[in-house]
């Protein structure tokens, strides 16, 4: 086809003038049919498509950066919502933020974590209507089960959560505790729940130990006294030691512990023979510090928490030298004049200096106290030596 070799329009045979540009043709056809494009129109399409191109690729990138931009902001705002324990919102806000940008990984390390905490939040609500109908063992397995969702997150968030939880378990131990101490445990069962209140770390958890371990000092006491007045030293040193392993710091065991070993050296080395020859002395001084050297103070009967019979009561050392090992045998007596029962307790500290005050304290358990009791001195015995 023929065409004008300056503007590459389509020209007729029997035109001599460019019909667009003007310009004279050439006579010679081969001219008008070799004649090439202009830079203009030979480049004019690729530039054409290179801008095009080059446009969506500017708006594509602006657009990616705003909803880049949006992404950050929702998930700024979500963790705002998490640290202020709202985990529904967040949750909502960390979905948007990956609605905006796909593959954003803090957002979807996030969003998990929110499904998490959601779900520790109905945990912490089921584990509370467990506790009103006492079922604690459930509620503590429950709790320690979806805690372990949480093992695979850190960070502020994570760390309040973990904190709620351990408040939470905390509670339902205390009050386990407090509901199987009101059922008047065994001994056994006493030093077991003893080793589960020292393992929670809480004011009232540490209110809750010290009166478990009272109660097993008072027993042992009043079990390792008994073998004492039996002269069975032996057994009585046994159960001081297994008593002083829940209390080792209990003045009252280690005194009582003292007290069975010097009476076993006592008994061994002939001690009603030391007892009748300081009894024989006629040195005035000497006669008093042997037969009069306790003043009875006080003494009382009470009841402890469980209801049980206790005998309290404070004497003093009018001796002039120290004295040891004493004893005070009492008796228990209705308002009748009937006599339940007869106790030896030994008075702690060991060993009273002159014009020092000592305490006795001992614990009876099966005695009905639905009557009035009254507890009288019978005798007081010490050693000098």
């Amino acid at each position: 086809m023929l065409h004008c070799p300056y503007c590459s329009t389509l020209t007729k045979e029997n035109e001599t003038y460019c019909m667009k540009c003007g310009r004279m043709l050439p006579e010679d056809r081969y001219h008008r049919l070799s004649s090439k494009p202009n830079f203009f129109t030979r480049w004019k399409s690729p530039i054409l498509s290179t801008v095009i191109l080059l446009f969506f690729v500017i708006s594509l990138y602006i657009t990616l950066e705003m909803r880049t931009a949006k992404a950050k902001d929702y998930y700024t705002k979500g963790e705002e919502k998490v640290l202020a324990q709202d985990f529904k919102t967040a949750q909502s806000l960390f979905q948007d933020a990956l609605d905006m940008k796909d593959n954003f990984q803090q957002a979807e390390i996030s969003l998990a974590f929110m499904n998490q905490a959601l779900s520790m939040e109905q945990t912490l609500q089921k584990t509370e209507q467990l506790l009103k109908e006492k079922k604690y063992t459930q509620a503590l397995e429950i709790l320690n089960e979806s805690e372990k969702g949480l093992q695979d997150y850190n960070g502020e968030a994570v760390n309040q959560m973990v904190e709620r939880v351990t408040k939470q378990r905390n509670k339902i131990n205390i009050e386990k505790l407090e509901h199987a101490l009101k059922q008047k445990p065994e001994i056994d069962q006493l030093k077991v729940l003893l080793w589960d209140a020292v393992s929670i770390e809480t004011e009232e958890a540490e209110q809750l130990t010290a009166t478990i371990r009272e109660q097993i000092v008072n027993y042992v006491f009043a079990k390792a006294s008994e073998q004492l007045k039996n002269n069975q030293f032996s057994d009585g040193n046994l159960i001081v030691k297994d008593g002083l392993k829940y209390a080792p710091d209990s003045e009252k065991l280690l005194s009582l512990q003292t007290t069975i070993d010097k009476e076993k050296v006592a008994f061994e080395t002939a001690q009603q023979s030391r007892i009748e020859q300081a009894m024989s002395t006629a040195n005035k001084e000497q006669q008093m510090n042997e037969s009069d050297a306790i003043k009875l103070k006080q003494m009382e009967t009470t009841k402890d928490d469980q209801g049980n019979l206790v005998v309290k009561g404070q004497v003093q050392s009018v001796a002039t030298i120290p004295i040891n090992s004493i004893r005070v045998q009492y008796s228990i007596t209705t308002n009748e004049g009937e006599t339940l029962l007869t106790n030896e307790v030994y008075v702690y500290p060991e060993e009273l200096y002159p014009e020092e005050t000592g305490h006795f304290e001992f614990t009876h358990y099966d005695v009905n106290m639905n009557q009035a009791l009254t507890a009288e001195v019978e005798t007081i015995a010490w050693y000098t030596k």
